[in-house]
């Protein structure tokens, strides 16, 4: 199974391994064929929402010649949700994020409460969720002993042993960070985009993007169980991709990947996340014309209209 790392060699879309992505439908965008039952399920209210779960992914970038590539897993076709899309590593919060303080660098849990429309302990979790799942999904760890360090090798059996902890919900990251005296580096995220789930799904996430660089000295790999593949490419050669229909994504993941495209370097992402706003994206269904139209404000390119036999366009 490629990493993504073996060779150093782009392939033909900016990949660094040379397999080659199934196809994917005209657009690269992701749409599942039960979802014109869904949205009319919702919109003649037989259908009620699940409340969204709270999620974090983050966009890891790591400076090339010609600009930041960034780092994306491919999900298992297998996989019930987004099943053969690109993806960056991410999931739900554990409850335990928040339980108490943890080991933590970088501005307080006040400004990040403040930046993410959030109280200080949900705040807290979403920035854990999104270190925790960059590590045990890619093996990159944002922490250090101090305040102004990260740690530089996680690749030894002691590591892995903690990860697969981590992943099985054996250990708390509080607890991880505790035993290995280390804290959080938050200074090492900036907070990038807020997507939620459709209200017709029926497993929702309300996601925050994060950017981050990876650290000197560390190396993704990939380290998760949904995956089939990782790689590193450029945001414009993947967004090309997807606008061939050669790389299929989501939404969140498209619009993401085009915002990242005009720094010249991970720092330069790095130093405009303040700025960007962190406003909720989520869907909207609505009847027009007799068709159902599915869109996501702000983002005209995603908008779908579902006939009323089923079908999209």
């Amino acid at each position: 199974m490629s990493n993504g790392e073996t060779n150093g060699q782009r392939g033909p879309h900016g990949e660094q391994d040379q397999q080659t992505p199934g196809p994917a439908p005209a657009g690269g965008q992701w749409y599942p064929p039960e979802w014109p039952d869904r949205i009319r399920a919702l919109a003649d209210g037989s259908l009620t929402p699940v409340a969204p779960k709270r999620a974090a992914t983050v966009m890891l970038l790591r400076d090339a010649a010609d600009g930041p590539d960034v780092h994306m897993l491919r999900r298992r076709a297998s996989m019930a949700f987004a099943g053969g899309a690109y993806a960056y590593p991410g999931g739900g919060v554990d409850p335990r994020d928040d339980d108490h303080l943890v080991g933590w660098a970088g501005p307080a849990l006040d400004h990040w409460a403040k930046r993410l429309g959030t109280e200080p302990a949900t705040a807290q979790a979403i920035v854990c969720a999104a270190v925790r799942e960059t590590y045990e999904e890619a093996g990159v760890l944002l922490a250090g002993p101090t305040a102004d360090t990260v740690v530089d090798d996680t690749t030894g059996d002691d590591w892995e042993t903690d990860r697969q902890a981590l992943v099985a919900r054996e250990l708390s990251f509080a607890d991880f960070l505790d035993r290995r005296g280390l804290l959080l580096r938050s200074d090492l995220l900036g907070a990038w985009a807020r997507w939620i789930t459709p209200e017709f799904e029926p497993r929702r996430y309300d996601t925050w993007f994060f950017v981050a660089a990876l650290p000197e000295g560390q190396r993704t790999r990939n380290a998760s169980t949904e995956a089939d593949r990782t790689v590193w490419i450029r945001p414009s050669e993947a967004a090309a991709g997807y606008d061939r229909g050669e790389l299929l994504m989501m939404p969140p993941t498209i619009s993401t990947l085009r915002s990242l495209e005009p720094y010249g370097s991970a720092a330069d992402a790095l130093a405009a996340a303040e700025g960007q706003d962190l406003t909720p994206v989520l869907a909207q269904a609505r009847l027009e014309g007799g068709e159902l139209v599915l869109s996501w404000p702000g983002h005209d390119e995603f908008t779908k209209r579902v006939g009323t036999t089923g079908g999209a366009s």
